[in-house]
């Protein structure tokens, strides 16, 4: 195991910069925001902390890149923020999310919520849910854990097409394996930068996604012709938990992101630290540090106080008001569906220790 450890000075400097109008913007902020920031290089901060290596197969020992202090962020020509006319974050679910679909439709509920929060000050709305056969994407069964997959490239193709006129970004979500090209075993996500586009499966979050008696495999791929998508209609779908609610919530906030010009993080333990495989993903924090953070705010604009009531508001809403069916029940019998926030406990209370630094 290893620990990738900044000095202080290298903390203050990426956070503030040594720009003079930079460091002036950064006095102009509210006291007990530069307070929050300030735990970056505070030498024992119990909020943040460094990052942890634990096999050379994590990615900043296999990818290795150049930090992206703040100051790189701010003067980023080609990074894209919010404008007035084009605020509002998309979402397209393609295919169903849940085995219901009103479970499905529940989900993606929560998903707008949380990302409302997380990005608070802008607007997310719901496309209208779409089947494969919508996109006309390739698709092919992978040859190593014979479940499904669907081309990510032509999605985003796709998208592009339908992105709207007040969009900042259209992200599509699914919970159908991906691959980018045919000689790429599979790929968690991709995202055109420039077009403000982006496709991300949960599809290995599910619990029984590696098992051998996973359900979603298909023996043989059987079909008339490429445009015959009838193999999705019975796709088996993972149950709703809490945890892959919670892996969800991660991977569109880091995704989304990266759409608004953030960089995989090097500086201390970060929802932007670079994954390549699912227990680093599971190890990475839901939130941001300070200075991906202080990037993000600078690019929406939020009040972090303002921020963090939302995050919180958002884990109590623990579920909605509406009868909803449950995989157990029949069609006939509704029962209230309950958000599952089991997973969210600890950065519930992590958040709630960082909004006492910011009411002191």
């Amino acid at each position: 195991m290893q620990t990738v450890r900044h000095s202080e000075h290298t903390l203050k400097t990426a956070l503030i910069s040594k720009n003079p109008e930079l460091v002036k913007q950064y006095e102009q902020l509210d006291p007990r925001e530069q307070r929050l920031l300030n735990e970056a290089f505070r030498p024992g901060s119990d909020l943040f902390g460094p990052i942890t290596l634990h096999s050379p197969s994590d990615w900043i020992i296999s990818h290795p890149e150049a930090p992206q202090d703040f100051e790189e962020f701010f003067s980023d020509l080609h990074r894209k923020s919010p404008s007035s006319g084009k605020q509002t974050i998309y979402i397209q679910c393609i295919g169903l999310l849940g085995n219901t679909r009103s479970i499905s439709e529940e989900y993606l509920k929560w998903l707008k919520g949380y990302c409302e929060a997380f990005f608070y000050g802008l607007t997310v709305k719901l496309l209208e849910p779409i089947p494969v056969s919508a996109t006309r994407c390739s698709f092919r069964v992978n040859d190593s854990t014979r479940n499904l997959q669907i081309h990510a490239g032509q999605i985003l193709t796709f998208l592009k097409k339908k992105k709207p006129e007040d969009a900042f970004c259209v992200v599509g979500i699914t919970m159908i394996d991906l691959y980018p090209r045919d000689s790429w075993n599979f790929v968690f996500g991709q995202a055109s930068l420039t077009e403000g586009v982006g496709i991300f499966s949960f599809a290995r979050y599910g619990a029984d996604f590696h098992s051998s008696h996973f359900k979603g495999q298909v023996k043989q791929l059987e079909r008339k012709s490429s445009s015959d998508y009838s193999v999705f209609d019975d796709y088996d779908l993972p149950e709703a938990t809490s945890v892959l609610l919670l892996r969800s919530c991660k991977t569109l906030t880091h995704e989304i992101g990266h759409i608004f010009g953030l960089r995989h993080c090097q500086w201390l333990a970060c929802l932007m630290q670079g994954s390549n495989h699912l227990e680093e993903a599971d190890r990475r924090p839901l939130d941001l540090c300070p200075i991906c953070l202080r990037k993000l705010q600078s690019a929406v604009g939020f009040r972090l106080r303002d921020r963090c009531k939302a995050l919180v508001k958002w884990i109590d809403a623990e579920s909605t008001d509406t009868p909803r069916v449950t995989p157990k029940h029949s069609r006939e019998e509704l029962v209230t569906l309950p958000k599952p926030v089991e997973a969210f406990k600890e950065w519930k209370e992590w958040i709630t220790r960082c909004l006492a630094v910011l009411q002191k």
